[in-house]
C-alpha cells in the first residue's frame, strides 16, 4: 500500500489493550484535540493488531496519513509484543502495511498519563484534597484494568508536561495482614511470584474473591482435574459479577472482596507516590470509575496514608480519579500533536 501524503491532517489514534482495542480519528490541524468515530472492538475477535486497525479503517472509509497507537507493553524496539494479549508485530512493517507517513507507538498507560494534564476538570473526580486546585507535578498516574498501569508525569502547565512510561505495575506486592498474605500465597503458588498487577486488575479481583471464599494455596499440580469440585478451589467469578454484587449490597463475600481490592489499591498508590515524590496522584483505568462511591467509603485513603513517618507528607497530596471515557485515545492524540509535523 503506498504511503499517504504528509499534508493530510487526518490521523488515527488507538488504545490497544489485552481486552479492548479502541480507535478514533482526529484532525491535527484543529486547535484542540477532538476524537471522532470512536469505536471499541473486542481484541479477541482479531488475529492481530493489524487486522483490528484495518477493520476499523474500513468501517470509517478513512485514509489517515499519521497514527499514534498506544499498546499494552514495552515499545522500545521494532518488534513489539503485547503483555496481556498474544499479539506481536514489527513497527516498521505495520507502518508500511497501513500506508502511513508516520506511526508513533507509545505505551498504553503512557498515553493515559499524557492525557491527564489536558483533561477538563469535569473528567476528574476528587477523592482527597481540593478539587479546584491546579495539577502539580510530579503526578503519579496508576490504573487497574486488564493489568496495572503506572506512569509518572513531570513538569507544569507553564513549562510543559512530560510523561515517563514505566512497568511499575510489576513491582512485588507487599501484604500487610493475614488476609493479604493468604492472597499472596495463592498467587505465588500459581505464578511463581506476586506482583501488584496480579491483584490490581480484573483477574486479580476474581482471585481475591476466590481466596476469601476459601481457596487454599495449593500448587497447580495438586489442584483438581477439570470437572472435579474441591473446597480448596472455588470457581472463579467474573470481575463484573463481583462488583455488581458488592454494589447491590446484599452479598457480603463480594463486598469483602471489593473492600480488600480498594485497600490494596490505597497501599500501592501511596507507595508509588513516595517513590515518585508525587504532589498529585491520579487513578485511571476502566475498573475504578465503576465503584467510586464504594472506593470513597473504603479504607483506600487510610491505607494510602499508612506510611509511618511519611504519612504527614502524603496528607497534602490530592487524589483524583479519571472519569473520561477514553483517556488513552486522548493521550495518543496529544502525543501525536506534540511531534513535528
Amino acid at each position: 500500500m503506498p504511503a499517504r501524503t504528509s499534508g493530510n491532517s487526518l490521523a488515527l489514534v488507538g488504545d490497544i489493550g489485552g481486552t479492548h482495542a479502541r480507535f478514533a480519528l482526529t484532525h491535527l490541524a484543529s486547535p484542540r484535540v477532538e476524537l471522532q468515530h470512536v469505536q471499541s472492538l473486542c481484541s479477541a475477535d482479531f488475529a492481530s493488531m493489524q487486522h483490528a486497525v484495518e477493520h476499523y479503517l474500513a468501517s470509517t472509509a478513512a485514509s489517515p496519513a499519521r497514527a499514534a497507537l498506544a499498546v499494552a507493553g514495552p515499545v522500545g524496539n521494532d518488534e513489539i509484543r503485547l503483555t496481556n494479549r498474544a499479539w506481536s508485530f514489527s513497527r516498521s512493517e505495520l507502518q508500511a502495511r497501513l500506508g502511513l507517513h508516520e506511526l508513533l507507538l507509545i505505551n498504553d498507560f503512557g498515553a493515559v498519563a499524557r492525557a491527564v494534564p489536558v483533561l477538563e476538570r469535569e473528567h476528574l473526580a476528587t477523592l482527597h484534597g481540593d478539587s479546584a486546585a491546579p495539577l502539580r507535578g510530579p503526578i503519579t498516574v496508576l490504573g487497574p484494568g486488564t493489568g496495572l498501569g503506572v506512569a509518572l508525569v513531570v513538569g507544569s502547565h507553564e513549562r510543559g508536561w512530560h510523561a515517563v512510561e514505566t512497568e511499575g505495575g510489576h513491582a512485588s506486592f507487599a501484604p500487610i495482614c493475614d488476609e493479604e498474605r493468604a492472597i499472596a500465597a495463592w498467587l505465588t503458588a500459581h505464578h511463581g511470584r506476586t506482583s501488584n498487577e496480579r491483584l490490581l486488575c480484573g483477574n486479580g479481583l476474581s482471585d481475591i474473591d476466590a481466596v476469601l471464599r476459601g481457596a487454599s494455596a495449593t500448587l497447580p499440580s495438586e489442584l483438581p482435574s477439570p470437572g472435579e469440585t474441591s473446597l480448596l478451589r472455588p470457581a472463579l467469578r467474573e470481575p463484573a459479577e463481583i462488583v455488581a454484587a458488592a454494589l447491590e449490597g446484599h452479598d457480603d463475600a463480594s463486598r469483602r472482596t471489593l473492600a480488600r481490592f480498594c485497600a490494596v489499591l490505597g497501599s500501592v498508590a501511596g507507595d508509588c507516590a513516595l517513590m515518585h515524590g508525587a504532589r498529585t496522584v491520579v487513578i485511571a483505568g476502566a475498573i475504578v470509575p465503576r465503584f467510586l462511591p464504594f472506593l470513597r467509603s473504603s479504607t483506600f485513603s487510610e491505607r494510602f496514608l499508612a506510611k509511618g513517618r511519611m504519612a504527614t507528607l502524603l496528607e497534602s497530596v490530592p487524589i483524583h480519579v479519571v472519569t473520561h471515557p477514553n483517556p488513552g485515545l486522548l493521550g495518543a492524540a496529544t502525543a501525536l500533536r506534540a511531534t513535528k509535523l
